[in-house]
Parts: C-alpha cells; sequence; structure tokens
C-alpha cells in the first residue's frame, strides 16, 4: 500500500489536485486532504481504492518510497465497465498532453452499444471543452454519417473494402486495440511513445491519401 509522501508524488506526477484522485477513487476531496496532511489514518479499504484508482493511471508503486509511471506494458480491459475506463483514460490523457488523437476504423454503433448514449454525450461534452488543445481525427466506413463526436472531433471515410471492426486509437504515448463483439469488449492498451507515434504517422498519410472527405455531417440525435 502507497504512503502518504507516495500518494503526494503520484498525484505530481499525473498532474492531479486532491479533487482529481478523490474523482478517480471514489473518495472525498476532504479525506483525501486529512490522510495527505497526516490528520486520519485511512484503513486499508481506503488505500486499495487510492491503490487502484492510480494502477488505472499507470502508476506502479515501488517499495515504501518509490513510484513510477509504466511503459510498454499492456493493459487489458474488458466489458462496458472497462471500455467506459478506458474512455476515461482517453479524456484524462487529452486533458493532461493535448496533442493529436486518431481513431481508426470507429463504428460509432458500438460506442454506443458499449457505453450508451447517456454516457457518451458526458463524454463529448468534456471532449469538446478541451477546445484547440486536442486535435481528434476519426475515420468511419464510407456511407455512415453517425458522427457522434463531431463537436470536438474531425471525420473522415475509408472505402468500405478497406474497413473493419478493428478499431486502433492512439492518443498520447498510448495505441489501443478494440476488438467488438456480440458479447464482450476487449481494449489492449500498449503504452509506449515510438509504437503510438509510428501509428499516428501511418493514420495521418491514409487520411491525406486514402481517407474520403464526406458530405456535411449529420448530428447524432
Amino acid at each position: 500500500m502507497p504512503t502518504i509522501e507516495q500518494i503526494r508524488a503520484a498525484r505530481a506526477l499525473l498532474d492531479w489536485s486532491q479533487s482529481d484522485l478523490a474523482d478517480h477513487s471514489g473518495l472525498s476531496q476532504t479525506g483525501i486532504a486529512r490522510i495527505e496532511n497526516g490528520t486520519n489514518q485511512p484503513n486499508s479499504r481506503t488505500l486499495e481504492k487510492i491503490t487502484a484508482a492510480f494502477e488505472k493511471a499507470n502508476i506502479e508503486f515501488l517499495g515504501t518510497s518509490g513510484l513510477r509511471k509504466k511503459s510498454g506494458e499492456i493493459r487489458v480491459l474488458k466489458g462496458a465497465q472497462g471500455f467506459r475506463d478506458f474512455m476515461d483514460d482517453v479524456y484524462e490523457t487529452a486533458k493532461n498532453a493535448g496533442g493529436q488523437i486518431c481513431l481508426h476504423n470507429a463504428k460509432p454503433q458500438n460506442w454506443y452499444k458499449w457505453l450508451g448514449e447517456e454516457w457518451y454525450a458526458m463524454h463529448s461534452e468534456r471532449m469538446k471543452a478541451l477546445g484547440s488543445k486536442i486535435d481528434v481525427r476519426i475515420t468511419a466506413e464510407e456511407g455512415n454519417h453517425l458522427f457522434i463526436a463531431n463537436s470536438f472531433a474531425e471525420y473522415r471515410w475509408f472505402p468500405n473494402e478497406l474497413f473493419n471492426d478493428k478499431s486502433f486509437y492512439s492518443y498520447g504515448s498510448k495505441l489501443a486495440f478494440i476488438t467488438f463483439g456480440d458479447e464482450d469488449v476487449i481494449v489492449r492498451v500498449f503504452d509506449d511513445t515510438d509504437f503510438a507515434e509510428g501509428f499516428r504517422i501511418l493514420f495521418n498519410i491514409a487520411w491525406d491519401r486514402v481517407a474520403i472527405l464526406p458530405p456535411q455531417s449529420k448530428k447524432a440525435v
């Protein structure tokens, strides 16, 4: 379990406020503050929640004094909750790092199925609020007008004969592979800057030379 010093250091590494940690761990900001200033001695369940929050953000604690950001490792997320955790990670990474986000082979119906339209609307609003900090590009199947992210992203069509349901997501230092099934969704997230940037280079070549600029998009209703 992390020490108070490790909790503070992990927050600093992620650029999280006490409120951010509270949101991710399901605790109160006041409770986090009391833990960090030594007023409250956290029980094992509270520390488990804090540890789990940091683990989702790829923080690894080393002994009683060290920590590091994991890289070069594959994290597997499954099911509706796992997919929501993944989208939370996309948002947090975008909020902290900004930059270009590339989603290849997007089928909006899969996002609605596993996230729910109401949850996705919330996600869309928070991504939109990041404004010019991010540049989001999405390729969808030719003829699909359901551009559910058009408030914060640009869409282009990928030719039908080249499109499939295997989606690839590059954001920050991470490259994710998403497999949608009838009964499950599996997300594999590989944290490696070189791979993520390499994918973005290939994506942008296809974006410029293969993808088709669709007519004016229709907003999802």
